[in-house]
This record gives C-alpha cells, structure tokens and sequence, in this order.
C-alpha cells in the first residue's frame, strides 16, 4: 500500500516522520527516534485537538504547546511547518511568511536556521519557550497554566469570555526523572491547574538503554499521589484513543491531567525500532530508505511532502483555529465596550507595556543612621510598584514573611485553587520550579516574581538561565545576601553567588546599598523589558545616608555612580556594593579627614554601568586613578576589571562561619578600619 495515496491523516502522520528523519540524518546530528514515536500524538492535538490559529500564533487566548523532551525538536519544526504557522511582528500579525519552512528544516541544525537543536524562544513563532534542560518544559507549563486561570479570573465577565485556554506540553522518561518536575507535579496538583495537559511519552528507553536501569516508580500512583487525573493510551498509534484521552482532559475540571501514552522508539525502523540506538544519534540513510518502505514511503525524495498533506491541515486546525480566532475577536470587541476599564488595562498588557504612572508611588527616604534593611525597604517598594501593575503577580518559595514580598495592599490577595484571581504565589519549597513557573507566567505576559534566600539560586539557576536565555523580565527578589545573615552560617551565607549570577549573560544583579538606592534599583529593574533581574537584599539594617550631602540615588540609573567625591582628581577610589555602602563611606570620612584624595563609587549594578558609554565610565573610574579597592561581601571574582592590576579586594575568600553579623564582618576582615589600613598601604 502507498500511505500517500489512503490515508490522509497517516499519510501526514508519516509526513512528521519522514521529515524529522531527513532533517537529523542531513545534520548528521540530533534525535529521530522520539519524532517518529509521538508523530501520531503530535498530530492528533495540532489538527483535531488544539485551539489554535496558525494565522494568529500570538493570539492571547490560544492553547499552548510546550515540547518538553526538547531534543525532539524536528516534531515541533515538522508540525509548525506542516500547519504554515506564519511568522508575525512585534504586533502580532503576520508578515506573509512561514514561522519554518522546508528550507529552515533542511538547516536544521545549521547556522542561523531557526530550527535549532532545541526549541528556543524567540526563533519562530510557535515556539512557546525554550526547553533545553529536561525538565524545564513542564515545570515551564505549569506557570503558563497559572497565568491562563489568573487571566481568566481576573478579566472574564459573566458575558465576555476572553480566556480559557488549555496548556498541553509532551514530556518523556528524562522530564520525569528531573527534580524540577516533582516540584511543579506537585505543585500544579496543589492548585487544581485543570487547564493543564501533560503527555508522558513511555517509551522506557533513555541514551544509557532501557529504563530499567534508573528508574523504577510507579508513574500512574505517582502523579496519583500528586492529586492529577492520569489516564493511559496502551498505543501512540490509536488516535481514536488519543483523541478520548483528550477528550476527559478537557472535560475534567478538578485536577491537571497526565496521559500516559506508551510509544515505541523509532517506530517504524526494522533494525532501530525500541532501541536506544534511535535516540540520539541519526538512523543512517540506509536505515532511513529500509525505515520509509515500512511506511509505504518513496525512498527518492527527501524532504518530501506529499500533495494534499498542508491542505489537510489547513481543513484541521487552519479552518477551526481561523473560526476561534474570529470569534474571540468578536468578544474582545464588545468587551471593550461593555468594560472599557478592564480593556484599557488588556490593550496596555497586550502591548507588552507597563501602565502609565507604574512608579509613581515609589517611596524615598530620610536619612537614617540605624537605616532598615533592604530587604524592609524592599518589600515597602515592591508593594508600591505592584499596585499599579495590575498584572504583577509573584510570591516566595515558603519564606514571604523573611523577604518582605507579600503584597499587603487591598486587593491582591492570594493565589490557590478556590482563588485564582490571588495576586500572592505561593511556592511552597520549592526553588526551581519556582523560577521555571516563573518564566511561564512571563511567556503568558504577568510580570512575575519569585523570591528566596540568595544562597538558594544553587537549586533555581537552570530557570534563572532560562529567563535570560529568553529575554523574559522575571524578577527574582533574592534576600539574605551575605555573612551579615549571621547565626544561620555557612550553608545560608553566599559567598560565590553574586559572582556567579553576573556571570550569566543578561541577568542584571542590583545589590542596592540603602534604602534609596532600594527604591531606584526597583525602578530601574522593573523598566527592563527583556532582562531578568535578580535584586539582592540584606537581612541586616543599613544605613540611610544623607542624600544632601552625597549624590542623589539616581545615580543607580547607570548602575554606578560617584557617590562622595575628592576635591580635585582623586589618588584613590573606593567601591563598594550593598551592605558595605556604609563602610565605603565611613573609611572615607577618614580618609579624607587624613587629606587623601579619595572618592566612593556606589556599585548597585554592573550590568547597567557597563550599558554606559565608554565616556561615562571613565568619568567614574579614570584611568589616571590606579588605587583602587573593592568592598564586598563576596568573592572578589568580578571585581578585577574595575579594580586593575594594582587594586586591592575587601571581602570573602572562603566560606563564612555561624556567628552574630557584626562579629563575622570582624573575623572576615570586612571593617572600615581594615579598608582604612589597606588604602595607607596602598598609596605608601
């Protein structure tokens, strides 16, 4: 028989295969076996299933896809190409252009081809999020249903329904093994996410060979136990079943939903099939050629769709997606008339933009000796910036009460399954989904928050990473920042980590050093549209000082600024970040009274001082001034490039100890008097 003369739905089924095995095999590299396993249930959801308009891929009421087990990344590529998901501008609309043609999956893998190895955002519509990690998509999924449910509680009428939509994401053995994933498991569980769709690929072979290996558990109790709905497909190929499974997810209203499909790797493959051996690596042409007569394929062409497959498509998902777009639009213009406040607050979301006179409420504050921490003044700022961001919505994993990041004003309430309309997450303990629910609740457009101990972005760097990968304005409110934690010791004292995270491309690291330099760090952080920001606050109080008598705190603005300053050029600069602010100051104080010429640079954020031009920053550090030193709480990594050959480093080269604050800044060496000796030294 000739599968491209029957049936249309296989024939468009193996059109996925066959196109995913070309790609691979022409790249020499990347992963055939599960595109030809989850053909079928690729299918079944894009053409039958999915709300969806290939049209309008940024249309906000759409499903979403999440393809988790990323490394199968030609299923996504084939689909989008095979649906004509168009690509769009900045707007929305579509320039008259394929999101991935034939000529993109021909390079798959290539250079400048946005069909990359693994989904990455931002590349071609219809990628929802970048899912590298195994993991991650999931974790991913869970916040972009969060958002769907938030969104919908919060601007629906009883008659106007804007959103509704459902959030399915493809996972595999690798996804279930992560860490990340019983986090957001349990998580979506505790919440009753019944928008949301997992679809377990069991096809029990990982890159080492059979599952057997590692892993044993039950996964049916397992997400049982997590409080969803499963349901199993004994066979990827029945569509009709896959179809039913989708059918009691949607009509199910309690529970998130797991369809446990079981697959065959490779399927199709006489020599391959159900093996490790069609995971990671190409089948070879010969085996492609063996592989496509099973289908009943043409062995000639690559790349080969059959004539009346994209129609097909176009009839499916093309035809019931434009209908739903219609539709929703024809709701979303009475609404405006009928709710013209609430539209007004959906056209600015839509856009992207935040509403006018979003700051206008941020605090400044009076000079203070005894000060606050800036984990106080923090909480006190972000309070005043969310309440004029309808749609910033965040919370902490289980240590609000410690970071300050509740939001206390009337109205915002919190996020659980009977209210939904909650502005306050709830994470529970659980750090890496957190950042990972994070980047979903971005990718739907909340401005989200999450917020720890900093020492604790050990367990969240992979969502972190991924925010900034893909450009997304997540705020991570990071307390606790340094030895000045005290007793807790070194397990909860970071030393390495501001290092590490202004290490990461794109992620802007505030350490703000008082209160006002807290205020314009979240002004400045907040006005970022496409970087994540980690804002680094203290558990100890720090001084206020006296805007009068040094520079205003907006010098925050460009991440560096001259905060006190020398008569003349000056023979020395100090710089400092965060808590050991004050300490710049006061060695100044007497150093200056000693008739050294000495100025202090406040550094609350890297990232923003190197975004200046070369002449501002040179205005800052002069090149003519070479002594220099540095006063941090933390590892002197990345400080060398302001401080040069011959500067000097105040701060920590081993971990910290568990002792009251004030006697750890003393073993450690961290005192004015020990910056004071270091600066004679230095200019002796």
């Amino acid at each position: 028989m000739s599968a491209v003369t029957t049936n249309i739905r296989q024939t468009a089924i193996d059109t996925i295969r066959t196109l995913s095995m070309d790609a691979v095999q022409t790249a020499n590299s990347g992963h055939p076996g599960t595109p030809m396993a989850l053909a079928p249930v690729a299918y079944q959801l894009w053409n039958e299933a999915m709300r969806y308009d290939p049209q309008h891929p940024q249309w906000p009421n759409r499903d979403r896809f999440v393809l988790s087990c990323g490394h199968a990344s030609m299923l996504l590529y084939s689909i989008l190409h095979l649906t004509g998901v168009q690509e769009v501008d900045q707007a929305g609309e579509p320039v008259g252009q394929e999101a991935i043609s034939l000529d993109n999956i021909r390079n798959f893998r290539q250079l400048e081809s946005p069909c990359a190895g693994h989904p990455e955002y931002g590349e071609a519509s219809g990628i929802e999020t970048t899912t590298g990690p195994l993991g991650q998509g999931i974790a991913t999924s869970v916040g972009m249903a969060i958002a769907s449910r938030w969104l919908a509680a919060r601007y629906n009428t009883a008659e106007h329904t804007l959103f509704d939509n459902d959030v399915y994401a493809m996972c595999g053995d690798g996804d279930m093994m992560e860490g990340v994933a019983c986090e957001a498991a349990s998580m979506a569980g505790h919440l009753k996410l019944s928008n949301l769709c997992w679809i377990y690929d069991d096809n029990k072979i990982t890159i080492e060979g059979h599952t057997d290996l590692t892993f044993s558990e039950n996964q049916v109790d397992r997400f049982k136990g997590y409080g969803w709905h499963v349901i199993e497909v004994a066979d990827a190929n029945d569509l009709s079943a896959l179809a039913a499974a989708v059918e009691q997810f949607k009509a199910n209203t309690d529970a998130p939903t797991l369809i446990v499909v079981r697959s065959v790797i490779g399927f199709g493959s006489p020599n391959k099939a159900n093996s490790h051996n069609a995971h990671g690596a190409p089948l070879g042409w010969d085996e492609i050629e063996l592989t496509k007569k099973a289908y009943g394929w043409p062995t000639t062409e690559k790349f080969f769709v059959p004539e009346g497959v994209k129609e097909h498509f176009q009839e499916g998902i093309g035809a019931r997606g434009a209908a739903a777009y219609k539709q929703w639009q024809d709701v979303w213009a009475a609404y405006q008339t009928a709710n013209p406040e609430k539209a007004a607050d959906l056209t600015t979301f839509f856009a992207g933009d935040l509403p006018e006179g979003w700051d206008s409420e941020i605090p400044t504050y009076e000079a203070d000796e005894k000060g606050m921490a800036s984990r106080v003044s923090g909480g006190q700022v972000l309070n005043a910036i969310a309440k004029n961001i309808p749609w910033m919505v965040g919370g902490s994993a289980d240590l609000a009460p410690s970071t300050n990041t509740l939001l206390k004003f009337e109205g915002a309430g919190d996020y659980e399954a009977a209210t939904p309309c909650g502005r306050n997450m709830h994470y529970g303990i659980r750090e890496h989904a957190m950042s990972a629910v994070c980047n979903g609740m971005s990718l739907t457009g909340l401005r989200s928050y999450g917020a720890t101990f900093f020492v604790f972005t050990d367990y969240m760097r992979g969502g972190m990473r991924l925010s900034s990968i893909m450009h997304q304005p997540v705020l991570y409110v990071l307390t606790h920042d340094s030895i000045g934690l005290g007793e807790d010791g070194p397990t909860h004292q970071p030393v390495e980590h501001l290092a590490a995270c202004r290490a990461m491309p794109g992620l802007y690291v505030f350490r703000p050093g008082d209160a006002n330099e807290v205020a314009e760090s979240y002004r400045a952080s907040v006005g970022l549209s496409d970087h994540p920001t980690a804002m680094v606050l203290s558990r100890q109080n720090l001084p206020t000082l006296c805007r009068e008598k040094f520079a205003p705190a907006s010098g925050t603005a460009k991440g560096g600024y001259v905060l006190a300053d020398s008569d003349g050029e000056p023979e020395l600069i100090l710089m400092a970040s965060g808590s050991e602010l004050s300490l710049a100051v006061e060695a100044y104080e007497q150093l200056k009274a000693a008739g050294v010429k000495v100025r202090v640079v406040s550094m609350p954020c890297f990232e923003l001082f190197e975004d200046q031009d070369a002449a501002y920053r040179e205005s800052v550090f002069p090149a003519s001034c070479t002594a220099r030193i540095a006063i941090e709480a933390g590892i002197r990594q990345c400080w060398d490039r302001y401080l040069g050959s011959e500067g000097e480093f105040v701060g920590m080269d081993s971990f910290g100890a568990s002792a009251p604050a004030p006697q750890l800044y003393e073993k450690f060496g961290i005192t004015t008097k020990n910056i004071v000796a270091e600066a004679k030294a230095l200019l002796a």
